[in-house]
């Protein structure tokens, strides 16, 4: 019975990833221009929002770790649904920029206590064997997060207008509240959660201190750090660019929903290509292809708009997988919590002033995206220069 119920397990574990990505980051950028019409806010103004969403999320990250090992990742979840209901709540009923950083700072919480390091520790402990398989599976709701909820935000815009669409939203975090109380349990005796690591560690494994001192710990890093802010803020102000261009509200959200269904293929493609070919050149490949979505959203033609989303889609799937498995066949499992902590603040900053930048950088440019789209090409050029730095080994010469 135990063995069917973990597939209900893995489900909801996707549904996770799928509504706290999805309702906390991309769905919620065909709200923008309902936001800046309403207010009168600037691009940049609007998108520090995002900024502190991430920065708070990279901060509390570490401290969040403990409480779920001391409390198991069901409450921790229950708590992050009840709190993206509350903060869907007040999107509803915002009335200054100030109402907006305290509801993304809610946001922040809800990454973290319903975001991926809880979906990856339930599944992980559910799953002994087909755990890569099972993960791999988990991952996919952040995909498919932005690709459901953006159509539903917009669908629920025209017909309801913009405030009572964050109310009908909170719809969902309730059915996800309701599940993990009536149905997830944090592992199958019901017992305290076991750190995954723990039978798992090898001699070889890198300790935290000593993966610091390694060129392929500040490598993945920095291509962290540079990704997440090309691609974070790319789809952040994808559905404004469009609507620039003089496209339509669906149109737009048409283009946030294909960068993020482009992704969802590049994380089986790149995935399967990476348990046959070297995982480097893999990682590499998927920067290039991502460079050349960069250079065709930086020259403006609303010609090669499609390709660029594509491009960018595509690329970002098999690197988001990418860099955590190069991380885990770099260093072991001994630190791979704290190590992949580490990089996920650093990643958490640089999507954050990815999406906060850009707009910033719109404005100052007098409304225009042709300098903020050609920093994202410098980002990916310097991811690509960081890759050579990646030196993948479990040779612990300590």
């Amino acid at each position: 019975m135990q063995s069917k119920f973990r597939w209900v397990i893995l489900a909801i574990a996707t549904a996770t990833l799928c509504v706290s990505n999805g309702m906390s980051i991309t769905g919620i950028s065909v709200f923008d221009q309902s936001l800046l019409a309403e207010f009168g806010w600037d691009r940049g103004e609007l998108k520090f929002r995002d900024m502190v969403t991430f920065a708070l999320a990279g901060l509390i990250a570490p401290f969040a770790g403990v409480v779920i090992d001391r409390v198991g990742v069901r409450k921790v979840m229950i708590f992050g649904f009840a709190l993206l209901t509350v903060a869907y709540w007040f999107y509803g009923a915002l009335n200054s920029l100030g109402d907006l950083y305290i509801v993304h700072a809610m946001l922040g919480i809800v990454l973290v206590c319903a975001g991926l390091n809880v979906a990856v520790i339930l599944v992980s402990t559910w799953f002994v064997d087909k755990r890569g398989t099972a993960i791999g599976i988990t991952l996919v709701g952040t995909s498919l997060g932005g690709v459901i909820f953006p159509q539903l935000g917009t669908q629920l815009i025209n017909s309801e207008g913009w405030r009572s669409a964050y109310d009908w939203e909170m719809v969902v975090p309730v059915v996800m509240l309701l599940l993990t109380i009536f149905v997830v349990r944090d592992r199958p005796d019901d017992g305290e959660v076991q750190p995954v690591e723990a039978a798992t560690e090898a001699p070889d494994d890198y300790g935290y201190v000593e993966a610091l001192k390694t060129p392929t710990f500040w490598a993945l890093a920095i291509i962290a750090m540079t990704t997440f802010y090309t691609v974070l803020g790319a789809q952040a102000h994808l559905f404004l660019h469009m609507l620039d261009m003089g496209e339509s509200r669906q149109t737009a959200t048409n283009a946030v929903s294909a960068l993020f269904t482009a992704a969802l293929f590049g994380k089986f493609i790149f995935g399967f290509l990476a348990d046959h070919i070297n995982q480097k050149r893999v990682l590499q490949a998927n920067l290039l292809v991502m460079l050349a979505g960069a250079i065709c959203l930086a020259m403006l033609k609303p010609g090669l708009i499609w390709g660029a989303v594509v491009a960018f889609g595509f690329g970002w799937g098999g690197l988001y997988t990418l860099l955590q498995l190069t991380a885990i066949n770099s260093f072991g499992l001994a630190a791979a919590g704290k190590i992949l902590g580490t990089i996920t603040i650093l990643d958490a900053l640089g999507g954050g002033l990815g999406i906060w930048l850009t707009g910033v950088l719109f404005e100052s440019g007098g409304q225009s995206y042709a300098v903020p789209f050609g920093v994202f090409v410098g980002m990916l050029v310097t991811a690509m220069i960081a890759s050579f730095w990646i030196r993948p080994t479990r040779t612990n010469p300590h």
